[in-house]
């Protein structure tokens, strides 16, 4: 069982005044201290007076915690006594950045920096665009600074594969220079709005790891919602520190079964089709898999997330459950609308 603590922030968490739309930053960390110290040091800069920020420890080993805590009392440090995984850690995030009354929230990577003016940027766009569920900025590489890492991203629950970023390792000059509507967001760094959530619910927490954000993408899209890519917000991206990088056993697992199983709870194939599907997906995720330091490490690792999907078991690897059951996407604060009902029913 999962037990929180909660340190609570100093006079001042939210700073300046009443004036414009109170916005949450939530930071979620596993372990990696300097990044999330970097990461908070970056955040002080940022050019916004009605600024919550949290912290929500996800079950460190490596002093964290009470590095945060001594270094930035101000910050809202909530802390579990295990890994709940990205979508249920944020979703502690989100929740607790509602109670403080947010109308926005910027779920963050632990392993970025932000730009001054990152959050003026997405929420003067947002305000403009009542329509936009989340709202993502340019993010870079941390190394070298002017490689993209994310200009946006499609995806096509009946196509095959995910698909790199758009702009996935161009350098930048001033090619995607336009804000625009896209097919996903990226958890590393998004803004959602709170009426949003409240419609289409939570992060689905049985995913954990990976693709959570594309299916969130997806719920909110069918709900009317658009997602927006937005470059005048930056951010630099350390890339999945936390599991081993972009080509870790674990990101290799993750990505293909929650990758089959957002395909078929968002556009269910049958029969031959659905096989063939499948079979592509599989056969992708492998080659792909075969770029890494430990090709047959992140070879066996796709093919036990092949093997859990069919078996239907969702959660963290080690201890994948049963996938029968409602959605686990929550809608807040017990909102029911017709837009949550409709993507409920779609998703279910």
């Amino acid at each position: 069982m999962c037990c929180w603590s909660a340190c609570s922030p100093t006079s001042g968490s939210v700073a300046g005044s009443s004036a414009g739309p109170h916005v949450a930053v939530v930071v979620l960390c596993w372990n990696g201290h300097r990044d999330t110290l970097a990461c908070l040091e970056s955040l002080g800069r940022v050019d916004w007076d009605q600024l919550t920020t949290i912290v929500v420890d996800n079950g460190s080993t490596d002093g964290t915690a009470e590095a945060v805590r001594e270094r930035f009392p101000r910050v809202l440090l909530l802390r579990s006594n295990e890994n709940l995984g990205f979508a249920e850690g944020n979703n502690v995030g989100l929740r607790a950045a509602f109670a403080a009354g947010a109308d926005y929230v910027l779920l963050l990577n632990n392993d970025t920096v932000v730009d001054p003016g990152l959050l003026r940027a997405l929420v003067e766009e947002a305000e403009l665009r009542p329509d936009a569920g989340a709202l993502c900025p340019m993010i870079y590489y941390n190394q070298p600074a002017d490689r993209i890492w994310y200009a946006g991203a499609a995806f096509d629950p009946r196509r095959v594969h995910n698909g790199r970023h758009t702009g996935y390792g161009d350098r930048d000059v001033g090619q995607y220079a336009k804000t625009r509507e896209i097919g996903r967001a990226t958890g590393a760094a998004m803004l959602v709005r709170r009426k949003a959530v409240e419609d289409v619910g939570y992060l689905d927490r049985r995913l954990f790891l990976q693709v959570e954000d594309v299916e969130w993408s997806l719920r909110m899209r069918a709900a009317g919602y658009h997602i927006l890519f937005v470059p005048a917000g930056k951010v630099w991206h350390g890339v999945s520190v936390a599991t081993g990088g972009e080509h870790a056993p674990a990101t290799a697992y993750y990505e293909m079964r929650n990758t089959l199983a957002v395909c078929a709870r968002h556009f269910p194939l049958h029969g031959l089709a659905g096989l063939r599907r499948e079979a592509a997906m599989v056969v992708i995720h492998l080659l792909h898999a075969r770029k890494a330091d430990r090709p047959w490490t992140n070879l066996r690792a796709v093919l036990q997330g092949w093997r859990d999907y069919r078996a239907g078991r969702l959660g963290s690897w080690r201890e994948a459950g049963p996938t029968g059951g409602p959605p686990p996407y929550d809608v807040p604060m017990g909102v029911r609308t017709r837009a949550s009902d409709a993507s409920r029913a779609a998703a279910a």
